[in-house]
């Protein structure tokens, strides 16, 4: 599928573009996509971890919702999922080129549209930002756009919000034990507890028939 742009910000992600093109989607029916930023790419347990449902993770670099809605296409292109999880933390991260709570949230409309027009009546799970000590900083601006988030989830049908914040945070700031050392990504014992997170939300939407 070409695509191109003259924005460098996006293009510098199309050699990870080319090798999630090629990624082949597990052999079930029951295949839950994992898309998003790097939290997903280093998941190497995430097969495991999301016993007994099947997950295939189709992360790439530090993905931005700018990007994602420009390559969502590619990244699902001839690919059968039974319910698609999204987690993309990269547009409030304390830079100058952050993105307001508006614009992100204007972007993750941008995004549900293209998968939902992909998968039509396919439940599509948004996962909450991580609260993480690196960014603890801007984390009022970045919560700000989840809370409007998960509004507009409440109201969409097949459009799911997983709340993961509370279960980082310890004393209320993010609990370090949970991290790698440069405190934004997580350890195993971080992707643990993500997993089962997860998996408890999944649990009360998907039918039972996606653990078996």
């Amino acid at each position: 599928m070409a695509q191109t742009t003259d924005d460098p910000e996006i293009a510098k992600w199309e050699s990870e573009i080319s090798h999630l093109e090629s990624v082949k989607t597990p052999d079930s029916g029951k295949v839950i996509l994992f898309e998003g930023s790097s939290s997903i790419r280093l998941w190497d347990s995430i097969m495991s971890d999301m016993k007994p449902y099947t997950a295939c993770a189709l992360g790439y670099g530090g993905a931005k919702l700018t990007d994602f809605v420009f390559y969502c296409d590619r990244i699902n292109h001839n690919r059968h999922a039974a319910a698609i999880a999204v987690f993309i933390a990269n547009d409030i991260t304390g830079d100058k080129t952050d993105k307001s709570p508006e614009e992100v949230v204007k972007l993750f409309r941008q995004a549900m549209k293209k998968i939902t027009r992909i998968y039509p009546h396919t439940p599509v799970f948004w996962i909450e930002v991580t609260p993480t000590p690196s960014r603890w900083n801007v984390w009022p601006l970045i919560n700000e756009a989840q809370q409007k988030i998960e509004q507009i989830c409440q109201h969409k049908k097949y459009l799911y919000f997983i709340s993961t914040a509370d279960v980082f945070l310890r004393s209320g700031k993010p609990d370090a034990s949970l991290f790698r050392e440069d405190m934004l990504h997580l350890n195993q014992k971080g992707y643990q507890l993500w997993a089962n997170t997860i998996k408890q939300q999944f649990d009360a939407i998907l039918s039972e028939s996606f653990r078996k």
